[in-house]
Protein backbone atom coordinates (compact mmCIF):
# COMPACT_ATOMS: atom_id res chain seq x y z
CA UNK A 1 0.00 0.00 0.00
CA UNK A 2 1.59 3.46 -1.21
CA UNK A 3 2.01 5.40 2.23
CA UNK A 4 -0.27 8.21 2.94
CA UNK A 5 2.10 11.24 2.55
CA UNK A 6 2.13 10.11 -1.10
CA UNK A 7 -0.97 12.34 -2.48
CA UNK A 8 -0.07 15.30 -0.42
CA UNK A 9 3.77 15.16 -1.80
CA UNK A 10 2.44 14.65 -5.57
CA UNK A 11 0.33 17.67 -4.89
CA UNK A 12 3.27 19.47 -4.22
CA UNK A 13 5.13 18.37 -6.42
CA UNK A 14 2.74 20.19 -9.43
CA UNK A 15 2.24 23.02 -7.25
CA UNK A 16 5.87 23.66 -7.45
CA UNK A 17 6.33 23.01 -11.12
CA UNK A 18 3.23 24.89 -11.98
CA UNK A 19 5.09 27.57 -10.38
CA UNK A 20 8.28 27.50 -11.49
CA UNK A 21 6.64 27.29 -15.52
CA UNK A 22 4.48 30.41 -14.31
CA UNK A 23 7.61 32.12 -12.86
CA UNK A 24 10.46 31.01 -14.72
CA UNK A 25 8.72 30.60 -18.33
CA UNK A 26 4.95 31.86 -18.75
CA UNK A 27 5.98 35.96 -17.41
CA UNK A 28 8.66 35.67 -20.08
CA UNK A 29 6.54 34.02 -23.08
CA UNK A 30 5.65 37.39 -24.76
CA UNK A 31 3.37 37.23 -27.68
CA UNK A 32 1.93 39.51 -30.29
CA UNK A 33 -2.18 38.86 -30.59
CA UNK A 34 -3.55 40.26 -33.81
CA UNK A 35 -7.45 41.69 -33.69
CA UNK A 36 -9.43 43.50 -36.93
CA UNK A 37 -11.98 45.95 -36.03
CA UNK A 38 -14.77 47.20 -38.60
CA UNK A 39 -14.67 50.87 -37.57
CA UNK A 40 -13.56 52.89 -40.08
CA UNK A 41 -15.80 54.77 -42.78
CA UNK A 42 -16.45 53.17 -46.07
CA UNK A 43 -13.06 53.10 -48.22
CA UNK A 44 -10.97 54.08 -45.61
CA UNK A 45 -7.56 52.36 -45.76
CA UNK A 46 -6.85 50.30 -43.07
CA UNK A 47 -4.98 51.55 -39.87
CA UNK A 48 -2.19 49.71 -37.84
CA UNK A 49 -2.84 50.77 -33.80
CA UNK A 50 -0.58 48.82 -31.88
CA UNK A 51 -1.48 48.75 -27.95
CA UNK A 52 0.65 48.02 -24.93
CA UNK A 53 -0.14 47.96 -21.46
CA UNK A 54 0.63 46.96 -18.40
CA UNK A 55 4.44 46.90 -18.67
CA UNK A 56 5.44 47.21 -14.72
CA UNK A 57 9.35 48.27 -15.66
CA UNK A 58 11.54 46.74 -13.01
CA UNK A 59 15.14 47.67 -13.33
CA UNK A 60 17.05 44.73 -14.81
CA UNK A 61 14.41 43.41 -16.94
CA UNK A 62 16.20 43.12 -20.14
CA UNK A 63 14.24 40.69 -22.17
CA UNK A 64 10.99 42.72 -21.88
CA UNK A 65 12.88 45.69 -22.74
CA UNK A 66 14.40 43.87 -26.02
CA UNK A 67 10.85 42.67 -26.93
CA UNK A 68 8.99 45.76 -26.62
CA UNK A 69 11.77 47.71 -28.80
CA UNK A 70 11.14 44.98 -31.58
CA UNK A 71 7.48 45.85 -31.78
CA UNK A 72 8.66 49.17 -33.67
CA UNK A 73 9.64 46.22 -36.54
CA UNK A 74 5.46 46.29 -36.84
CA UNK A 75 5.53 50.04 -38.30
CA UNK A 76 2.02 50.70 -36.80
CA UNK A 77 0.14 53.71 -37.85
CA UNK A 78 -0.36 54.45 -34.21
CA UNK A 79 0.61 53.35 -30.50
CA UNK A 80 -1.42 53.44 -27.30
CA UNK A 81 -0.38 52.78 -24.03
CA UNK A 82 -2.71 52.28 -21.81
CA UNK A 83 -1.05 52.61 -18.43
CA UNK A 84 0.82 51.05 -15.54
CA UNK A 85 4.05 51.58 -17.29
CA UNK A 86 5.76 51.25 -13.60
CA UNK A 87 6.74 48.43 -11.00
CA UNK A 88 9.45 50.50 -9.36
CA UNK A 89 10.42 54.25 -8.49
CA UNK A 90 13.99 53.52 -10.28
CA UNK A 91 11.88 52.11 -14.06
CA UNK A 92 11.81 55.09 -15.77
CA UNK A 93 14.63 55.80 -17.66
CA UNK A 94 14.03 51.59 -18.77
CA UNK A 95 10.45 51.94 -19.78
CA UNK A 96 11.79 55.06 -21.64
CA UNK A 97 14.30 53.03 -23.18
CA UNK A 98 11.78 50.19 -24.22
CA UNK A 99 9.61 52.46 -25.42
CA UNK A 100 12.06 54.72 -27.46
CA UNK A 101 11.65 52.88 -30.95
CA UNK A 102 7.85 52.85 -30.58
CA UNK A 103 7.81 56.46 -29.79
CA UNK A 104 9.13 57.16 -33.11
CA UNK A 105 5.11 56.41 -34.14
CA UNK A 106 2.46 58.73 -33.42
CA UNK A 107 1.22 57.88 -30.13
CA UNK A 108 -1.15 58.56 -27.28
CA UNK A 109 -1.22 57.67 -23.71
CA UNK A 110 -3.27 57.30 -20.39
CA UNK A 111 -2.06 56.65 -16.97
CA UNK A 112 -2.74 53.58 -14.38
CA UNK A 113 -2.09 53.90 -10.49
CA UNK A 114 0.91 52.19 -10.81
CA UNK A 115 2.56 54.68 -12.60
CA UNK A 116 1.60 57.41 -9.85
CA UNK A 117 2.54 54.48 -6.89
CA UNK A 118 4.89 52.47 -5.94
CA UNK A 119 3.64 48.68 -5.93
CA UNK A 120 3.08 47.06 -2.08
CA UNK A 121 3.37 43.64 -1.27
CA UNK A 122 -0.17 41.67 -1.32
CA UNK A 123 -1.96 38.62 -0.59
CA UNK A 124 -3.18 36.87 -3.47
CA UNK A 125 -6.13 35.67 -1.25
CA UNK A 126 -6.70 39.75 -1.51
CA UNK A 127 -7.53 39.49 -5.20
CA UNK A 128 -10.06 36.78 -5.15
CA UNK A 129 -11.64 38.20 -2.16
CA UNK A 130 -13.18 41.36 -4.44
CA UNK A 131 -15.19 38.55 -5.88
CA UNK A 132 -17.06 38.55 -2.48
CA UNK A 133 -17.04 42.09 -1.72
CA UNK A 134 -17.21 44.17 -5.12
CA UNK A 135 -13.87 46.35 -3.89
CA UNK A 136 -11.71 47.44 -6.50
CA UNK A 137 -8.86 49.99 -5.51
CA UNK A 138 -11.26 52.93 -4.66
CA UNK A 139 -14.49 51.51 -5.39
CA UNK A 140 -17.09 50.26 -3.38
CA UNK A 141 -19.88 48.45 -4.47
CA UNK A 142 -22.24 51.44 -4.28
CA UNK A 143 -19.81 53.58 -6.41
CA UNK A 144 -18.79 55.66 -3.63
CA UNK A 145 -14.53 56.12 -3.22
CA UNK A 146 -12.98 54.64 -0.48
CA UNK A 147 -10.74 56.78 1.80
CA UNK A 148 -7.96 58.10 0.10
CA UNK A 149 -4.43 56.02 -0.77
CA UNK A 150 -1.93 56.89 2.30
CA UNK A 151 1.52 55.89 3.00
CA UNK A 152 2.36 54.66 -1.02
CA UNK A 153 5.91 55.03 -2.51
CA UNK A 154 5.34 57.74 -4.84
CA UNK A 155 6.81 56.66 -8.25
CA UNK A 156 8.12 60.04 -10.31
CA UNK A 157 5.45 59.72 -13.26
CA UNK A 158 6.02 63.57 -14.19
CA UNK A 159 9.32 62.12 -15.80
CA UNK A 160 7.69 59.68 -17.80
CA UNK A 161 5.14 61.85 -19.08
CA UNK A 162 7.79 64.36 -19.64
CA UNK A 163 9.35 61.41 -21.88
CA UNK A 164 6.02 60.80 -23.53
CA UNK A 165 5.40 64.15 -24.02
CA UNK A 166 8.74 65.01 -26.04
CA UNK A 167 7.85 62.33 -28.40
CA UNK A 168 4.90 64.14 -29.61
CA UNK A 169 2.89 61.50 -27.76
CA UNK A 170 -0.99 62.90 -26.59
CA UNK A 171 -1.89 62.92 -23.01
CA UNK A 172 -5.26 61.06 -22.67
CA UNK A 173 -5.53 61.91 -19.30
CA UNK A 174 -9.25 63.50 -18.86
CA UNK A 175 -8.25 64.85 -22.31
CA UNK A 176 -9.08 65.18 -25.74
CA UNK A 177 -7.10 65.12 -28.71
CA UNK A 178 -6.35 64.31 -32.40
CA UNK A 179 -3.92 63.35 -34.75
CA UNK A 180 -3.89 62.85 -38.68
CA UNK A 181 -3.70 59.05 -39.65
CA UNK A 182 -4.06 57.17 -43.10
CA UNK A 183 -5.08 60.51 -43.93
CA UNK A 184 -8.27 60.28 -41.58
CA UNK A 185 -8.75 63.15 -38.94
CA UNK A 186 -8.46 60.70 -36.21
CA UNK A 187 -10.12 61.91 -32.29
CA UNK A 188 -9.02 60.82 -28.98
CA UNK A 189 -11.29 60.85 -25.63
CA UNK A 190 -9.22 59.51 -22.76
CA UNK A 191 -9.45 59.36 -18.68
CA UNK A 192 -6.93 59.36 -16.03
CA UNK A 193 -7.44 55.87 -14.12
CA UNK A 194 -10.74 54.74 -12.73
CA UNK A 195 -9.44 52.35 -10.23
CA UNK A 196 -7.73 54.85 -7.50
CA UNK A 197 -11.29 57.39 -8.97
CA UNK A 198 -8.65 59.97 -10.90
CA UNK A 199 -11.06 59.62 -14.04
CA UNK A 200 -13.24 63.47 -14.92
CA UNK A 201 -15.76 62.13 -17.16
CA UNK A 202 -17.62 65.57 -17.04
CA UNK A 203 -14.60 67.07 -17.95
CA UNK A 204 -14.61 65.54 -21.45
CA UNK A 205 -17.88 64.67 -21.82
CA UNK A 206 -20.06 65.07 -25.22
CA UNK A 207 -19.44 61.90 -27.41
CA UNK A 208 -17.31 62.49 -30.70
CA UNK A 209 -16.86 65.60 -32.58
CA UNK A 210 -19.40 65.44 -35.78
CA UNK A 211 -16.21 66.58 -37.95
CA UNK A 212 -13.79 63.90 -36.55
CA UNK A 213 -13.31 61.35 -39.38
CA UNK A 214 -12.89 58.54 -36.48
CA UNK A 215 -13.50 58.78 -32.42
CA UNK A 216 -11.44 56.23 -30.28
CA UNK A 217 -12.11 56.12 -26.05
CA UNK A 218 -8.55 55.07 -24.24
CA UNK A 219 -8.71 54.35 -20.40
CA UNK A 220 -6.93 52.41 -18.33
CA UNK A 221 -9.46 50.33 -15.89
CA UNK A 222 -12.41 49.12 -17.81
CA UNK A 223 -14.65 49.98 -15.29
CA UNK A 224 -18.44 49.66 -16.02
CA UNK A 225 -18.85 53.05 -14.90
CA UNK A 226 -16.55 54.34 -17.98
CA UNK A 227 -17.56 51.65 -20.48
CA UNK A 228 -21.48 53.12 -20.01
CA UNK A 229 -20.28 56.36 -20.86
CA UNK A 230 -18.42 55.91 -23.61
CA UNK A 231 -20.51 53.53 -25.08
CA UNK A 232 -23.68 55.86 -24.57
CA UNK A 233 -21.76 58.56 -26.13
CA UNK A 234 -21.79 56.61 -29.18
CA UNK A 235 -17.80 55.49 -29.57
CA UNK A 236 -16.95 52.88 -31.52
CA UNK A 237 -14.22 51.84 -29.72
CA UNK A 238 -12.87 51.47 -26.02
CA UNK A 239 -9.11 50.31 -25.74
CA UNK A 240 -8.04 49.64 -21.62
CA UNK A 241 -5.75 47.59 -19.84
CA UNK A 242 -5.68 47.03 -16.58
CA UNK A 243 -6.71 43.49 -15.55
CA UNK A 244 -3.60 41.99 -16.74
CA UNK A 245 -6.32 38.74 -18.28
CA UNK A 246 -6.80 37.97 -15.37
CA UNK A 247 -2.66 37.17 -14.77
CA UNK A 248 -3.36 33.60 -13.18
CA UNK A 249 -5.97 31.28 -14.97
CA UNK A 250 -7.16 28.06 -15.63
CA UNK A 251 -6.62 26.34 -18.57
CA UNK A 252 -9.68 25.53 -20.15
CA UNK A 253 -12.21 27.74 -18.25
CA UNK A 254 -9.97 30.66 -18.27
CA UNK A 255 -9.48 34.00 -15.46
CA UNK A 256 -11.28 34.11 -12.14
CA UNK A 257 -10.67 37.86 -11.39
CA UNK A 258 -10.15 41.25 -13.24
CA UNK A 259 -9.73 43.26 -10.26
CA UNK A 260 -12.33 45.36 -11.30
CA UNK A 261 -16.50 45.18 -12.00
CA UNK A 262 -16.29 44.00 -15.60
CA UNK A 263 -17.15 40.18 -15.83
CA UNK A 264 -13.88 37.63 -16.26
CA UNK A 265 -15.79 36.50 -20.00
CA UNK A 266 -14.62 40.04 -21.20
CA UNK A 267 -11.11 40.08 -19.27
CA UNK A 268 -8.96 40.20 -22.17
CA UNK A 269 -9.79 40.73 -26.33
CA UNK A 270 -11.91 41.80 -28.55
CA UNK A 271 -15.57 41.82 -27.35
CA UNK A 272 -18.77 44.47 -27.13
CA UNK A 273 -20.30 46.18 -24.69
CA UNK A 274 -24.11 47.97 -24.61
CA UNK A 275 -25.17 51.13 -23.35
CA UNK A 276 -27.72 53.37 -23.61
CA UNK A 277 -29.13 51.88 -26.85
CA UNK A 278 -25.86 51.92 -28.47
CA UNK A 279 -22.77 49.54 -28.86
CA UNK A 280 -19.24 49.69 -28.37
CA UNK A 281 -16.22 47.42 -29.32
CA UNK A 282 -13.82 46.86 -26.36
CA UNK A 283 -10.36 46.11 -26.31
CA UNK A 284 -8.97 44.72 -23.07
CA UNK A 285 -4.92 44.30 -23.40
CA UNK A 286 -3.86 41.43 -20.49
CA UNK A 287 -0.46 43.70 -20.77
CA UNK A 288 3.05 42.54 -20.61
CA UNK A 289 4.14 42.23 -17.00
CA UNK A 290 3.02 42.20 -13.47
CA UNK A 291 3.21 43.78 -9.87
CA UNK A 292 6.87 43.08 -9.33
CA UNK A 293 5.70 41.05 -5.94
CA UNK A 294 3.55 38.77 -7.78
CA UNK A 295 5.67 37.86 -10.66
CA UNK A 296 3.65 35.29 -12.16
CA UNK A 297 1.43 34.24 -15.40
CA UNK A 298 -0.38 30.86 -15.71
CA UNK A 299 -2.10 30.08 -18.82
CA UNK A 300 -2.31 33.64 -20.11
CA UNK A 301 1.20 34.61 -21.65
CA UNK A 302 2.35 38.79 -21.59
CA UNK A 303 0.90 40.08 -24.66
CA UNK A 304 0.50 42.92 -26.76
CA UNK A 305 -2.09 43.48 -29.43
CA UNK A 306 -2.00 44.85 -32.83
CA UNK A 307 -5.72 46.05 -33.96
CA UNK A 308 -5.81 46.40 -37.78
CA UNK A 309 -9.02 49.34 -38.26
CA UNK A 310 -11.14 48.29 -41.22
CA UNK A 311 -13.90 50.02 -43.12
CA UNK A 312 -17.65 49.01 -41.73
CA UNK A 313 -19.58 46.75 -43.65
CA UNK A 314 -22.22 48.28 -46.26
Amino acid sequence: MRPLYSVPLGIAAVGAACLAYSAGYEVRSFRLRRVEVPILPAGARPIRVLQVSDIHMVTGQAKKQRWLQSLAGLNPDLVVNTGDNLSDPLGVPATLDALGPLMEFPGVYVFGSNDYYGPARKSPTRYLSALRSGVHGLNNPDGTGRRGISGAVHNPWQKLRDGFDAAGWLNLNNARGRLTLAGLDVEFTGLDDPHIRHDRYAEVAGGPSPDADLSLAVVHAPYLRVLDAFTADRYPLVLAGHTHGGQLCIPFYGALVTNCDLDTDRVKGLSTHQAGGHRSYLHVSAGCGTNRYTPVRFACPPEATLLTLTPRPR
